[in-house]
């Protein structure tokens, strides 16, 4: 494999991750836009996105192979609960009361 296809093989392997994140943070800010104006989308996109490729990584190694089920979905949960965290989590509420 020459380096043009190890850089395409990289690219086809984060980019469902990044793109799971950013289209879970936009639709997460579409529809909760009133009590999310304070936080970034930016924040909110690499929250997710980042839950999403660390949980590929994971489910690559723990599995041996990229592209199971279990991963897309383990991936959809993560990403659902990073951006909960980010949004409406402890340190998001204790900010907002004071």
């Amino acid at each position: 494999m020459g380096p043009l296809d190890a850089i395409w093989h990289l690219f086809n392997f984060l980019l469902t991750p990044i793109g799971l994140g950013l289209i879970a943070a936009s639709l997460c800010k579409l529809a909760w836009w009133r009590p999310l104006r304070a936080v970034r989308w930016r924040r909110l996109a690499l929250s997710a996105a980042g839950a999403a490729v660390l949980i590929q990584i994971i489910f690559l190694v723990w599995l041996g192979r990229d592209g199971r089920m279990l991963t897309y979905g383990a991936q959809v949960v993560g990403t659902a609960l990073a951006l909960w965290w980010t949004a409406f989590g402890p340190r998001r509420r204790g900010a907002s009361a004071g």
